[in-house]
């Protein structure tokens, strides 16, 4: 056994095992990415950086504690702004090789770094806050600063469910997901609407939202040529639309008269 100071705490740990090994047997855990107990220690995230004094003249240093072994009175640091500043570093740099990944953002929100917001595929060109203001009509999406940062968001109880939104975003930002009879759409991982879906009178798929065709209704309801409404879908809209465009353009035929009354 050897002695070694971890965070100012003596401490008695096996001699030869490694500094990560040495911490998590005292209760102190260290962020770790390219770690596996069954596997040789390789360094490649260098997350687990810690501060120990470096032997040639006793400067703090960072080592990683998944490589480097204890020795008899070693000091170690893992809570120095050294330490941080380091830590912090190596979580940008996995971020630039991977910056949609939950996990890196978790570990460092766990392990007290602030990395900012997260890419959102977003690139604020608007489209969306002006066709659901300026064309469809609700105005259920607003920009707002965030710490400094622009971000689309929903303003809450005005998202129609129409989709319109999801269906201009250039980059996908915005979805759209039916499933259970009920249609989300987000942006990010904040929700714009939550919508109940309704059957198609015509084929019976679930189509649109109480609340869209509610809109439409108020948009032409009082339109004099407007008569009683029916749930179609698009589809089906389409296909009786033609029928009736067909029905009504077909020749009319000519009845002949009837030979009991023609005349001899």
């Amino acid at each position: 056994m050897v002695v070694i100071t971890i965070d100012g705490q003596t401490c008695n740990v096996e001699e030869g095992i490694t500094v990560l090994k040495a911490l998590k047997e005292n209760g102190v855990a260290l962020p770790t990415m390219c770690y596996h107990p069954a596997l040789k220690p390789s360094g490649s995230c260098k997350l687990c950086g810690v501060e120990v004094p470096a032997r040639t003249n006793g400067r703090p240093i960072i080592m990683l504690a998944c490589i480097l072994k204890v020795h008899d009175g070693m000091t170690i640091n893992t809570k120095s702004d050294l330490v941080f500043h380091s830590r912090k570093k190596a979580f940008q740099n996995l971020l630039r090789m991977a910056p949609q990944s939950r996990a890196i953002r978790n570990l460092a929100k766990t392990s007290g770094i602030d990395l900012g917001p997260p890419p959102d595929n977003c690139i604020r060109c608007r489209l969306c806050i002006r066709v659901c203001k300026d064309i469809v009509g609700p105005g259920a999406l607003r920009m707002v600063k965030v710490n400094g940062s622009l971000f689309v968001k929903p303003v809450e109880g005005a998202c129609i469910g129409c989709g319109t939104c999801a269906n201009l975003c250039k980059t996908e930002a915005i979805k759209v997901k039916d499933e259970n009879n009920v249609r989300t759409i987000t942006i990010r991982d904040e929700i714009i609407g939550r919508h109940s879906l309704l059957p198609c009178e015509g084929c019976g798929k679930l189509f649109a939202t109480p609340k869209y065709l509610q809109h439409i209704d108020n948009q032409v309801g009082s339109h004099t040529e407007i008569k009683e409404q029916h749930q179609y879908c698009q589809t089906c809209a389409k296909m009786f639309s033609e029928r009736v465009k067909s029905f009504r353009d077909r020749p009319q035929k000519v009845g002949l008269p009837d030979p009991k009354h023609a005349a001899g």
